[in-house]
């Protein structure tokens, strides 16, 4: 019988140092998940740091019918080398139907 992915996750390697960006997303979405309560709706931007790592997550705060009415919030989320959330804070929040200024 294959181990369910969350059951990996939980092992011994879940404070093993961050691998690359894709690690570093999926760290701080399941950090920020956990401390927020909203669902990960997904990461916008990755960026390492000096000294760790610096991931935009987006999160459903707010969800509504129809969909695109739904309040959504970015989140920036900084962690160490090891993968530890060192702060985190909201940075904008918006209608999932709404888009960008250019």
């Amino acid at each position: 019988m294959a181990d369910h992915p969350d059951r990996r996750r939980s092992g011994p390697d879940r404070n093993a140092p961050v691998r690359g960006p894709v690690g570093a997303a999926r760290r701080a979405s399941r950090r920020l998940e956990k401390l927020t309560g909203h669902p990960v709706d997904g990461v916008s931007a990755v960026c390492r740091e000096e000294d760790g790592w610096r991931v935009d997550v987006d999160v459903l705060e707010v969800p509504r019918i129809p969909d695109t009415t739904s309040l959504l919030a970015t989140y920036q989320v900084e962690l160490d080398s090891e993968g530890r959330l060192l702060n985190y804070r909201r940075v904008r929040r918006y209608r999932r139907s709404a888009t960008d200024d250019c």
